[in-house]
């Protein structure tokens, strides 16, 4: 009976009865690299700069985050019968800002007057709800904390309008008040060599400095 010999590879001409199995080529390409090498070192470089890269990104975020929170509270509290405000009139409405957190804090403490509690509860959220406020007395009590520039008409118009969107945040104008604004207001003194008109020139300013972190 006449048979058949077995097929052939086309290319090596070797007789083959069964197909070939693949290459295990993951050791191949799996090279092992030395630590103190240059290669490792480079690795290194760029794990360490996307980290960086990663973490001022975070950053970022939550700083533009705290102020857009700062101006939806300022936003959601003005009268909508004033037409302007006062330097007085400013002074107050941050000293109402200050004590945005009581009802939050209340809330912690009387969690924690509970009978039997042998530990305190949000202890990390109090504190940082402490520290927050005290930071924002001491700018105010000093050189001035930053709010939205409701002493300007203008300002204000275009403030009142803000849909809250972050990437807007440059057509805002800020202004620095300090509680020196609320004396000046009541007293009509002036504070050291500075008129009223140089005060509030030195005091304006906007939100384009965050331009480059919406941008990236």
């Amino acid at each position: 009976m006449f048979s058949f010999p077995p097929p052939t590879c086309e290319k090596c001409e070797i007789q083959c009865d069964k197909p070939k199995a693949p290459h295990n080529k993951s050791k191949q390409d799996k090279k092992v690299i030395h630590p103190y090498s240059r290669k490792a070192a480079q690795l290194t470089r760029e794990a360490h700069k996307q980290d960086m890269k990663e973490r001022l990104k975070n950053e970022k975020a939550l700083r533009l985050n705290i102020i857009g929170e700062k101006l939806k509270w300022f936003q959601s509290h003005l009268n909508p019968n004033k037409a302007e405000y006062t330097k007085k009139d400013a002074c107050e409405l941050i000293e109402s800002y200050f004590h945005r957190f009581d009802s939050e804090l209340e809330q912690i403490e009387l969690h924690n007057s509970i009978k039997g509690r042998q530990t305190r509860q949000h202890s990390s959220r109090e504190t940082v709800i402490k520290q927050t406020i005290e930071h924002e007395k001491r700018l105010y009590n000093g050189y001035g904390i930053e709010i939205p520039d409701i002493v300007n008409a203008k300002s204000l118009k275009v403030f009142r309008d803000w849909d809250l969107d972050l990437r807007k945040l440059p057509n805002l104008k800020m202004r620095k008040i300090s509680v020196r604004d609320a004396l000046k207001g009541e007293k009509g003194v002036q504070v050291g060599n500075e008129t009223n008109d140089e005060a509030n020139e030195s005091n304006d300013e906007s939100l384009s400095d965050h331009h480059e972190d919406l941008n990236e």
